[in-house]
């Protein structure tokens, strides 16, 4: 599959030869500013696997932050930390460290959960996401 390069000139970059950043070589480096995605109907069982993955780190804590996140528009990891501490049953001393771990993996079970619904309706889901 070929890379091409568009704008003020255009061409097609050398198979197996150059990098799509090889104009970097003239002295002004390139500026990557989005990443597109695309997935459809043959990557269900991947997204599906993913969306395991994110539930089973998140476990007993997937309540926890559905009930923080709850019509709350903002929040910091000091929040969370707190909200852990206060809700959770054992002893352990939740620290903002492990507080934004679990919104890491909350935050991605929720973008997999939109790409999910989105194939499962429209059979296809792309998007562009900014670097």
């Amino acid at each position: 599959m070929g890379r091409f390069y568009h704008g003020d000139i255009e061409g097609k970059f050398w198979v197996a030869v150059q990098s799509s950043t090889d104009a970097d070589f003239f002295g002004v480096e390139g500026e990557v500013s989005h990443v597109n995605y695309y997935f459809h109907e043959g990557d269900i069982p991947k997204i599906k696997s993913g969306i395991d993955e994110c539930k089973e780190e998140l476990g007993e804590y997937k309540k926890l932050l559905d009930d923080f996140f709850e019509g709350r528009d903002t929040y910091n990891d000091e929040m969370v930390a707190n909200h852990f501490n206060e809700n959770v049953s054992n002893s352990r001393r939740h620290t903002v460290d492990h507080a934004k771990l679990f919104v890491k993996w909350y935050a991605r079970l929720e973008l997999g959960e939109k790409i999910l619904k989105c194939v499962e309706e429209e059979t296809e889901c792309r998007f562009e996401a900014e670097l």
